[in-house]
């Protein structure tokens, strides 16, 4: 029988160091991988698109389990799965959505559930529970947070005397979630997507927690930016709202990964939602063109993944509420009021941008 890595659940083994499972030393309980991640911060080989979500997700559907499916609030949109009922049939789904401690403290719980309701139902997506959660990294057990008894009661009063299977896309915060759950740091945890690689089996008190790998957005801006610049984007703290009042056509950057038009505007209100590293620049539209040609990648805009305003696409929207977010997968979101006649959004060709109605 072959030892997997306690960390990321992978078969462990010290034949090739370029792949997976890599370990000097046989006897060890990690993978060089994972223990690199753990005690250095460090990832030597990228998996955040090697997971088959296929295959993970007709694991998942054999199971006789209830499943918790651990949905990041942050990057709410990359983690929404179409057709998830569809491919778990017969489920029993509890969303446990994380990090919730990275929103203004001025969102409600009120507010911030109506929010999910309404985004769950517009995806025609059910759900038999919601808990809201955060600083399970932190103070997972901290008197005031209440996160871990709210999951465990969920489990308790969903499962019905089976087992219990937990799933979300990379980065949503599966193992931070369980290592909570069980008051140790066993599973690796980190900013980097695909950090678990295979099914981990966690004995509960009556029952099976697994945890399973990362389910890959390929729209996802994380799954394609290179691995150095995740502590740069992926926010470690609240996020502090960025404000612009606008009187002409204006345009702001997110370094050199976004550029935002707004187009036919009198008086328009823009925030900013994004990691406190990322550097915005205003300017005026007529001359944005230039300036990304001219700066792209440079110490202006960036961090960029191209030096090339061709790697861009662009998305156009209206308003269609009089207060809207702008979201880019796997970076955050602009909350949009007032009167603007256009937006025009450029990020890197592999990135979704969604619209919806404000969360905050």
């Amino acid at each position: 029988m072959h030892k997997v890595c306690e960390g990321c659940g992978v078969k462990l083994q010290n034949e090739d160091k370029q792949k997976i499972g890599y370990t000097p030393k046989m006897e060890a309980s990690l993978c060089q991988r994972c223990f690199r991640i753990r005690h250095y911060d460090d990832v030597m080989i990228s998996m955040k698109q090697g997971i088959d979500s296929d295959e993970v997700l007709s694991k998942i559907a054999m199971m006789d389990a209830l499943v918790v499916w651990v949905v990041d609030l942050f990057d709410f949109e990359a983690n929404m799965m179409k057709g998830m009922n569809r491919h778990l049939a017969g489920k029993d789904i509890v969303m446990v959505a994380t990090k919730r401690d990275l929103l203004p403290a001025t969102l409600s719980d009120q507010k911030l559930g109506n929010f999910i309701l309404q985004r769950l139902k517009a995806l025609s997506i059910v759900v038999q529970g919601i808990v809201i959660t955060g600083d399970l990294v932190e103070h997972p057990q901290r008197e005031v947070n209440n996160s871990i008894d709210e999951i465990l009661y969920a489990i308790d009063h969903y499962r019905n005397g089976k087992d219990v299977v937990v799933m979300g896309m990379a980065n949503a915060g599966k193992s931070t979630m369980l290592n909570a759950l069980c008051g140790k740091k066993t599973l690796t945890t980190s900013r980097y997507p695909g950090t678990t690689l295979d099914i981990n089996k966690i004995e509960m008190d009556g029952y099976v927690l697994y945890d399973t790998p990362g389910i890959t957005r390929m729209d996802s801006l994380l799954t394609h930016v290179d691995d150095h610049l995740l502590k740069t984007i992926v926010p470690a703290k609240a996020l502090k709202p960025r404000v612009y009042q606008l009187y002409e056509d204006q345009t702001i950057s997110v370094g050199g990964l976004v550029r935002l038009d707004m187009i036919g505007g009198s008086k328009v209100s823009c925030v900013a939602y994004f990691a406190q590293g990322l550097k915005l620049h205003r300017s005026k539209q007529e001359k944005a063109d230039q300036l990304w040609k001219t700066h792209m990648g440079d110490q202006i805009l960036s961090p960029a993944m191209s030096n090339d305003v061709n790697d861009l696409q662009k998305y156009s929207y209206t308003m269609t509420h009089d207060k809207i977010d702008i979201v880019i997968h796997g970076l955050g979101w602009f909350c949009i009021s007032g009167d603007v006649k256009a937006l025009e959004v450029y990020v890197p060709k592999e990135t979704n941008v969604s619209m919806r109605k404000a969360m905050i």
